[in-house]
């Protein structure tokens, strides 16, 4: 098992594809809200695992806009299962100095998840060390679409023209406006895809993908993907030669 204490790189912004609570359950002969149940063990522990080891923005694909389509009781299940998750982690929120943020079309959650949201949101604003983004509701491809909408709004009423477009300006109507982009995304369960997470904003990130089940998910496997994270070179396009004499 990988040593935290060995980490020497650690991205500013890690953006996890929390997968497999379905198939975790299904294992068991359990209904898969119970995996859903198990994977809430994973997120706390891999919340207090990055505030402690110095990532600045967690992002956690949490229900994307496809889940929608899924049976209604589990996505009742979910929503339910939100709410508490949001109640019981409170104090450790609010204690750790972690501040709450969403990614998503927000407006489609049921009532009580976006008032538990709101609570949160509100009481964890001013906090620095960290921050929890949540993507909910979340589809890269319609956020994209609603950015584009937006821009062209502005080039309708004169605010901008479409030749001075540039990429600075699409991010600004991005659900993620004002956070920086993930250097890390790690996907578990082992499936090789981004699922429509983050498509813009990953183009220059590291991928980790483990075979790990999310309710199975711990910190040692954190560390895993931190320490594989610090042993690659991130080159933005330019060879290893350019980025040797780029620190000189």
């Amino acid at each position: 098992m990988a040593d935290p204490t060995d980490l020497v790189h650690i991205p500013r912004h890690v953006a996890i594809i929390m997968d497999g609570n379905g198939r975790w359950a299904e294992r068991r002969s359990l209904p898969r809200i119970r995996g859903h149940e198990e994977g809430v063990h994973a997120v706390r522990a891999v919340t207090r695992a990055c505030r402690r080891l110095g990532v600045k923005v967690l992002t956690l694909y949490s229900f994307s806009t496809e889940n929608w389509s899924r049976p209604s009781a589990e996505v009742e299940g979910l929503m339910s299962l939100l709410v508490r998750y949001l109640q019981e982690e409170r104090n450790e929120i609010l204690g750790n100095g972690i501040r709450l943020t969403t990614s998503g079309e927000t407006a489609r959650l049921p009532l009580s998840v976006r008032a538990a949201l709101k609570v949160m949101m509100k009481l964890s604003a001013g906090a620095e060390d960290m921050t929890l983004n949540l993507a909910l509701s979340y589809g890269s491809r319609q956020e994209i679409i609603r950015a584009v909408q937006a821009l062209a709004r502005e080039v309708k009423r004169g605010e901008l023209k479409p030749d001075a477009i540039g990429e600075a300006d699409l991010e600004r109507h991005l659900y993620t406006a004002g956070l920086p982009d993930p250097d890390l995304v790690i996907r578990s369960s082992g499936e090789m895809r981004l699922s429509n997470f983050l498509l813009w904003q990953v183009a220059y990130a590291e991928l980790f993908v483990t075979d790990v089940l999310w309710p199975d998910f711990r910190e040692e496997h954190l560390v895993e993907a931190l320490t594989a994270y610090g042993n690659r070179q991130r080159r933005f396009g330019k060879t290893g030669a350019q980025l040797r004499e780029d620190v000189r």
